[in-house]
């Protein structure tokens, strides 16, 4: 909408509004339902009464300007009505129940999930927004037409901005491109996408918008009448095929112009003169007819043709697109489809309600939407903070994508960049928790590898795996990223909860007791006193270190029972802790000083890594020496059949093939090499760090002497911190 239309409006008095508002909703809702809607105008007027804008206009003004914009999407009696309402919780005296029993359930529920969570305190302006973003993406799994409201209102704010301060302006406009407007793209709903990004661009980036802006319109006359001239060639060769269709030609909106500098690094010149044509026909048979018929006028640059007919879009966008070879050395972007795929392109979702959609198309239409919010639902159920909530859903609403294949044949859509670990998260929480391999194009590759459109994906799994924290580096999904943050921290939970038995039996075995034998009053008391639910909670706290065992064996019945009074039997449980090394994320061996079996070593209870095991010479360790009670007793088990981490440190004679050399002479002795670095001490010589797999101290040994003895070393030595 033009700035001159909004000021217009902005005249209007609000009678005047609603009687265009009416009129307009005529066209297409019965005389009941319009008389609802001005009855909700009548309630709102009247809740609202003495409110004013910032801008100083009546605040009437806002609710009817919202509902009109869903009008002209032909929306809902419902809609309209929630429309006039959705500020008359939140902003006014009139509470929920009145508005149930005046307009009814379905109204209230929209109404509702548009009203701020205003009676919470909340710590900073970041966690209220993700909060009532929460709240209104709950609300819209049951109803979608939530969020319609919301970007209808969003889109009125934006339009009125110009009243707000620089710093709200920027805080709202940042806001509007980074969620609003993607929601509106994830929805198919191009017209608002556009309005919306071209305002909050120009509300953010005042500056850059207007140099922008005053460059084209130097420029406009010339590329207005390249426009016409290709257009009326492009409309006369379809004519002349007997193919009756509405071309259309346009300029890149400021927006898009600027993202395309941003992202490619280019001079405005270098974008300006992209010219997009869209062609509109009757049916899907002359979408391709048209496209064979601008291919023969004019040549299509390779690899640039899109068919999102055959495989639409996850908003249900559908068109045929291609790039052309055009007059005066400019390539011509052209979208080719039907009216009815015009419609879903321009209002998305809200087709849904447009009287004048096919049921088939309605249907796709609201499918895919409601499909992409039980994703987000999804997600949020496995999220406890909401701040990491909206960020998940931000990642998740650019909508680049790759189209790939399961073995059966299916076609999966994902963002580009997606990796054989987000293709089984997509397809199952469970098939993603348990792989452990994947096949792309029937060839075994890392479940890390980024996908391409065309490819068939095979993913491998095993019923005993568990999701691997380093997958975290490489997901781009949402529902990935959430649902290996939920399954760690599941298993995290249940490592803590065994250790955590573990350390509360030992120190329960000093006063001749287990947890067992815990009187239950005593557990109970314990429980409330640290406001925990049961045992398990408890426990899980004792294995991630938030809770010292001895603490608690003394809380929990130690007091009465001294060490003397203690039953033989129960000394056994006072020996170290037993290290295997194979206790998951709550017993950790660090990288500062990599110890391994056959070296003495030390456990350190840190909060929330549960038990840290060094070497009793690291530095790291100096620091607690005066904390005993952070320190466990452990000792490496007898039976350990797992590779330890050590580091090894080698000056080597520069000379050609010698890291092939070495790699040789551990893989002789059964060493698994896992890092490499080196860097030049001089001309001569050279430093080599190496990362190496080894079952304990004599088996590195072995691995030190050889190297030792090996021509091309000088000095080889394991690194401790």
């Amino acid at each position: 909408m033009r700035k001159e239309q909004v000021d217009l409006i902005k005249l209007e008095s609000p009678n005047k509004r609603i009687e265009s508002l009416c009129r307009l909703a005529r066209s297409y809702l019965s005389a009941e339902q319009v008389r609802e809607v001005r009855l909700a105008y009548k309630f709102s007027s009247s809740a609202h009464e003495g409110q004013k804008r910032q801008s100083g206009e009546p605040y009437i003004q806002h609710p009817l300007s919202v509902a009109h914009i869903l009008a002209q999407m032909h929306m809902d009696h419902e809609t309209l009505i929630a429309a006039m309402l959705h500020d008359v919780i939140e902003d006014t005296s009139i509470a929920k129940p009145i508005i149930l029993e005046e307009f009814g359930p379905e109204v209230t529920h929209i109404v509702d999930g548009l009203s701020k969570l205003t009676h919470i305190e909340f710590e900073s302006q970041a966690e209220a927004q993700a909060k009532n973003f929460q709240k209104m993406l709950l609300a819209m799994a049951d109803d979608i037409r939530v969020i319609l409201v919301k970007l209808a209102d969003r889109l009125h704010n934006m339009r009125t901005i110009s009243a707000l301060s620089p710093e709200k302006r920027r805080r709202i406009a940042r806001e509007t491109l980074q969620i609003y407007a993607p929601i509106a793209q994830r929805l198919g709903m191009n017209a608002m996408r556009l309005e919306l990004e071209e305002l909050g661009f120009e509300s953010l980036y005042p500056l850059r918008h207007d140099v922008i802006a005053r460059v084209i319109q130097k420029v406009r006359g010339n590329r207005k009448e390249v426009v016409a001239k290709i257009r009326s060639r492009i409309t006369r060769r379809l004519r002349q095929e007997s193919l009756v269709a509405n071309v259309v030609g346009r300029e890149k909106h400021l927006y898009s112009i600027y993202k395309k500098m941003r992202e490619k690094r280019l001079h405005f010149s270098e974008v300006r003169d992209v010219y997009a044509f869209r062609i509109v026909v009757a049916s899907v048979d002359m979408c391709y007819r048209a496209l064979g018929i601008v291919h023969g006028l004019y040549k299509p640059v390779p690899d640039t043709f899109k068919d999102y007919i055959a495989i639409p879009k996850s908003n249900g966008y559908q068109s045929l697109h291609t790039v052309l070879f055009g007059p005066f050395g400019a390539p011509l972007e052209v979208q080719i489809r039907t009216n009815e795929m015009d419609q879903v392109a321009e209002v998305g979702i809200a087709a849904h309600w447009t009287y004048k959609m096919g049921e088939t198309e309605s249907k796709a239409a609201h499918k895919r939407a409601r499909d992409w919010l039980h994703s987000v639902i999804e997600m949020q159920s496995h999220t406890t903070d909401s701040q990491e909530f909206l960020e998940n859903v931000r990642v998740n609403l650019f909508p680049d994508e790759v189209y790939v294949f399961t073995p059966k044949g299916a076609i999966m859509k994902l963002p580009k960049g997606a990796t054989a670990v987000d293709f089984a998260y997509a397809i199952h929480t469970a098939l993603g928790n348990s792989a452990v391999g994947c096949r792309i194009n029937r060839r075994l590759v890392p479940l890390g590898t980024q996908l391409n459109t065309g490819d068939s994906v095979e993913v491998l799994i095993s019923s005993g795996s568990q999701p691997n924290p380093a997958w975290l580096n490489f997901v781009v999904t949402a529902k990935a990223r959430t649902s290996i943050h939920h399954s760690l921290k599941n298993l995290q939970a249940d490592e803590a909860q065994i250790l955590g038995k573990r350390l509360l039996n030992r120190e329960l075995a000093r006063f001749g007791l287990s947890i067992e034998e815990v009187e239950k009053t005593n557990l109970y008391s314990v429980l409330t006193s640290f406001k925990l639910l049961d045992l398990n909670s408890l426990l899980v706290d004792i294995g991630l270190g938030s809770r010292p065992a001895p603490i608690v064996a003394r809380a929990l019945g130690g007091e009465e029972r001294t060490a003397l009074e203690a039953s033989p039997i129960k000394d056994s449980g006072l020996g170290p802790l037993i290290i295997h090394g194979t206790e998951g994320m709550v017993v950790t061996i660090p990288k500062c000083c990599r110890p391994i079996p056959g070296d003495p070593i030390i456990g350190l209870i840190t909060t929330g890594r549960g038990i840290v095991i060094h070497h009793p010479s690291c530095k790291n360790v100096i620091e607690y020496r005066s904390a005993p009670d952070k320190w466990v007793d452990v000792q490496w088990a007898s039976d350990l059949n797992r590779e330890f981490s050590a580091e090894i440190i080698l000056d080597v004679v520069n000379e050609r093939g010698v890291l092939a050399t070495i790699a040789a002479k551990c893989a002789a002795k059964g060493g698994n090499i896992e890092g490499v670095e080196m860097s030049e001490l001089d001309d001569q010589i050279s430093k080599m760090r190496l990362t190496i797999g080894v079952s304990d101290r004599k088996h590195l040994a072995d691995i030190i002497r050889v190297l030792r003895n090996s021509k091309p070393v000088v000095r080889v030595n394991r690194k401790r911190k």
